[in-house]
């Protein structure tokens, strides 16, 4: 590991002597003309190869329908010029909410979601000509359910490093097989609102240490949902499988997954018995061919666990978030390895769609290597998390002009997950200042008190 440094680069020189310096395998080319091209996923084209990846904005009103702020922000995206847009994670059940305005998409709400999606749609035609793919994310979050003021964690298994930090004891509850099995249905529910309300696909989310992540490293459960690869993966094959079954062909089934959790085993997924910071890609491997069985096509992988340790194996930053700890990697490390993983699960994908992570933290260098990671096959689309928040117009900019401006670019300051913590409502606090700042000050106060 190479000693941590901020962002400094002056030029793409400085940029790509510094990749060379470290001999990290970070391709880059000054021809972008790749992220114009167009992507077929089943019966959708999408209009180029850059997508926004799903990131949450704590915004959705108690019922889980969309508030003004959720729209101003899905329409930003929407003008922006990306393909594809993968909403943000929606609770399929009122329990797995990780907040109480996470998105959660019922009976009751769905027309105002169809709205939403008819909106992006007619906003990206008039800003764009064209209409991106639409993806929801459906998610349940498990240990870090907080559906009302104060958290309610449901665990697949006991962990000795995470239950300590949400005041789980030894005797506290796991949810049950028979829970797993009812909630399947939630997902099939959740799955056929979201293709009335317009959304083009769902994403079975698989990351990040919420519950059906977590169930792919319930090495210590008993029972058909622990211990083998089998049972462990069992979940999220058989929510693919019936959600494909019930939403039809022309529906697009996607799972954003962790490849490696960098976390201890027998309590992480894809990792080395001997340390969490060696990734064994084994079992994740085998999960993208089986996903792929199942009728997975679209794949957006993902690593590490944003609540824990290790925060720059999700997200490489300059600054982490309040009395958080400094990486022992240089953040073009963290960026490499994410694109590792990327290219292997593209490999084993074969045809499928696989949408690469981890550019934030490269600003304006982002066109240049997104296009050679393009180039050479280590992946189908680039994704924007973070830099999305804080420069929505990025797509359109890089197909454009082919390249990005600076001084729009995501820092990396960690302020966006630092509202998170505090549970606010959060977006880009630099970039989008006068929305987010006043939401940052409003959060950061109430976790004072």
């Amino acid at each position: 590991m190479a000693e941590f440094e901020r962002f400094h680069f002056q030029s793409l020189e400085d940029f790509k002597k510094k990749i060379e310096e470290l001999g990290v395998d970070i391709p880059v080319t000054e021809d972008v003309s790749s992220l114009g091209k167009k992507v077929p996923i089943l019966k959708k084209t999408v209009p180029n190869s850059l997508a926004v990846l799903p990131m949450e904005g704590c915004d959705a009103n108690p019922d889980g329908s969309p508030s003004a702020l959720t729209i101003r922000r899905y329409r930003r995206f929407a003008e922006g010029g990306a393909g594809l847009l993968w909403f943000e994670a929606c609770a399929v059940t009122v329990e797995g909410r990780a907040n109480p305005h996470q998105l959660f998409l019922n009976d009751q709400n769905m027309a105002s979601f169809r709205e939403l999606t008819a909106l992006c749609r007619e906003a990206a035609e008039k800003r764009n000509g064209y209409r991106p793919v639409t993806i929801l994310q459906l998610t349940h979050s498990g240990r870090y359910a907080r559906p009302f003021d104060n958290g309610a964690p449901m665990i697949p298994q006991h962990d000795p490093y995470l239950d300590p930090r949400v005041g789980i004891t030894e005797d506290y509850p796991m949810v049950t097989d028979e829970y797993l099995d009812e909630l399947q249905e939630k997902y099939v529910k959740a799955a056929l609102l979201a293709k009335e309300a317009g959304f083009d696909g769902v994403d079975i989310k698989a990351c990040h240490r919420y519950l059906v992540s977590e169930l792919l490293a319930s090495h210590t459960r008993k029972g058909k949902y622990g211990g083998s690869f089998e049972n462990r993966s069992r979940f999220v094959l058989e929510v693919i499988r019936k959600v494909k079954k019930a939403v039809g062909d022309d529906f697009i089934v996607a799972s954003r997954f962790n490849v490696y959790d960098a976390h201890p085993y027998p309590y992480g997924f894809g990792v080395s018995k001997e340390s969490e910071w060696i990734p064994d890609l084994e079992e994740p491997l085998k999960l993208v061919k089986e996903m792929v069985k199942a009728g997975v096509s679209l794949l957006s992988n993902s690593a590490g666990n944003p609540y824990y340790r290790f925060p720059q194996v999700t997200r490489p930053f300059d600054q982490p978030i309040l009395n958080g700890e400094m990486p022992q990697e240089h953040p073009l490390e963290s960026v490499a390895r994410l694109m590792q993983f990327t290219r292997e699960i593209q490999e084993a994908a074969g045809d499928v769609a696989v949408i690469g992570n981890g550019y934030s933290w490269m600003r304006e260098y982002i066109p240049y290597v997104g296009a050679a990671n393009l180039q050479r096959g280590g992946c189908t689309m680039i994704g924007l998390g973070r830099q999305s928040f804080a420069y929505p117009d990025a797509s359109r900019d890089i197909l454009e002009t082919g390249r990005m401006d600076a001084k729009k670019c995501c820092i990396a300051c960690s302020k966006c997950t630092q509202i998170m913590r505090d549970h606010g409502m959060t977006g880009c606090v630099v970039r989008d200042s006068e929305c987010y700042l006043p939401l940052y000050k409003e959060a950061r106060a109430s976790a004072g008190k």
